[in-house]
């Protein structure tokens, strides 16, 4: 009795796992409707990049190329131009912002501030300076939380 049981347990949590990965696959492709009516695909996409040991910038990929270029992006310098990237990632900081704003602004400095949903909810004066500064401000939040400034 014990060993059908635990049979018949066993085949219920593979089923069960199964249906997981099936539903997890078909939420992957399904697109998305931005506040503008522009539809974007929801696509998963691997990230990552391959070293290599002549001191050259790593491979990005085919795909990963290809999508960067369509979409006029950058995610690496070119090999001629002397070029420092700038990035901050801002929810995990010391209160420094102010300061790192200021310096940026008395230098004509641009940069890239990554933010946190928690760092927009609680600190959206800072962000609109970022913005109204020319900084590049970038976040992983779902759509409904975007427009919260």
């Amino acid at each position: 009795m014990k060993k059908k049981t635990l049979i018949i347990v066993a085949v219920i949590i593979i089923g069960i796992i199964v249906a997981l990965l099936i539903i997890g696959k078909q939420d992957s492709n399904k697109t998305i409707r931005t506040n503008s009516g522009e539809v974007i695909s929801n696509k998963k996409i691997g990230w990552g990049i391959r070293r290599n040991d002549n001191h050259n910038q790593p491979d990005l990929g085919r795909n990963n190329k290809k999508l960067i270029d369509e979409n006029e992006d950058i995610a690496m310098g070119n090999t001629t131009d002397k070029y420092v990237y700038l990035t901050f990632d801002e929810g995990y900081e010391a209160g420094y912002t102010p300061q790192i704003l200021d310096i940026l602004k008395e230098n004509n400095v641009k940069a890239a501030f990554f933010i946190t949903g928690h760092y927009l909810n609680t600190q959206p004066e800072l962000v609109e300076r970022m913005i109204e500064e020319g900084h590049i401000v970038g976040n992983q939040l779902p759509p409904s939380q975007m427009y919260r400034i």
